[in-house]
């Protein structure tokens, strides 16, 4: 497994993998300052809302390093990108650490802080698989062979180590079962590509389909499972994530397979109530190709849709799997 993101000369630069040349070329990037961090999250060379934290949180070390303003670069970084919680929780993380030092201190001790976050994300991803893998066992014990359907990629990629999403399957995987993947193609960047390539890298048996075959493998009863990561996770379950999940966590209540959701606790934003609040990303019209192009029509490109708590059967976390009404009983 490659490192998604990694310290270079001894802490004073990042150098991330580069997930736009993904997964046709393999290639690192490295950023020197804050507006090169800025850019990668912006563009999605990092992708996955965990990894868009760690990412920010070094961003931030990189900006005290040039000798910024912490209130310019902690508003350079949130500019970034609205729905992805943890990048808008590692900045504010970063800024309770660093209010209380002194200047002197400031530079050292960000990058201390943004290497916590990075450690704790890894081991946090490491504690959902193991928290699902139960479920996946528990399908293993009914049938034999397990087939999640996924959507978008919330595998390693999106995240310091181990992924969400993937995190169980991966665990699964590695403990002998026999597993089976889905994996959704997630236009219109095509996201669903890397969680291929991960599975591929990983020896996992997968296929990936076009986004609106999932309706039918649901209905024809080839999906035991469906499990997603997020972006964001309201007060009261209502989940964020890559667009197209929502309609996936529909078909999926409509013929009876439970429909999980995988992200650390810090991707549950408790100061949002509801779904309704939840800022949703508009992305560059171009990203959906030149097709209409000249022909003066309209294009709507929204990054992630919001599923209902009610659609979800559990929130699988690193302390373990949570009912949706219960998120409170996690809040810091």
């Amino acid at each position: 497994m490659l490192a998604t993101i990694a310290e270079v000369d001894g802490g004073g630069a990042v150098m991330i993998l580069d997930q736009n040349r993904l997964p046709h070329e393999t290639a690192f990037v490295r950023l020197n300052t804050l507006s090169d961090a800025a850019h990668a999250i912006r563009v999605m060379q990092v992708r996955g809302a965990p990894l868009i934290g760690a990412t920010a949180a070094y961003g931030v070390a990189l900006g005290l390093a040039e000798g910024q303003s912490l209130d310019l670069i902690l508003a350079t970084l949130a500019a970034t990108r609205p729905t992805a919680v943890n990048l808008h929780w590692a900045l504010a993380r970063m800024e309770r650490v660093l209010e209380k030092s002194a200047l002197a201190g400031r530079q050292q001790l960000a990058w201390e802080e943004a290497r916590a976050i990075a450690r704790e994300d890894a081991a946090a991803n490491a504690a959902i698989g193991q928290h699902g893998l139960p479920l996946l066992q528990a399908i293993a014990a009914r049938q034999g062979k397990i087939n999640v359907m996924t959507h978008c990629n919330a595998g390693w990629l999106a995240t310091v180590a181990h992924g969400t999403a993937l995190a169980p399957i991966y665990a699964a995987h590695n403990a002998g079962l026999t597993v089976h993947v889905w994996v959704s193609e997630t236009r219109p960047r095509n996201q669903g590509l890397l969680t291929a390539w991960e599975l591929a890298q990983a020896g996992v048996p997968h296929t990936l389909i076009v986004d609106n075959a999932a309706g039918l493998l649901l209905i024809q009863s080839k999906v035991d499972c469906v499990i997603v990561g997020a972006d964001r996770i309201a007060a009261n379950g209502d989940t964020a994530n890559k667009v197209g999940t929502y309609l996936k966590a529909l078909a999926a209540r409509a013929h009876g397979v439970p429909f999980h959701v995988a992200a650390p606790v810090s991707t549950i934003d408790f100061a949002c109530p509801d779904g309704a609040h939840i800022p949703i990303e508009e992305r560059d019209p171009a990203e959906l190709g030149a097709s209409s192009a000249g022909m003066g029509t309209a294009i709507a490109n929204p990054a992630f849709d919001v599923t209902p708590a009610g659609l979800i059967a559990g929130i699988i976390t690193e302390r373990g799997i949570i009912p949706s009404y219960q998120l409170a009983t996690v809040k810091p």
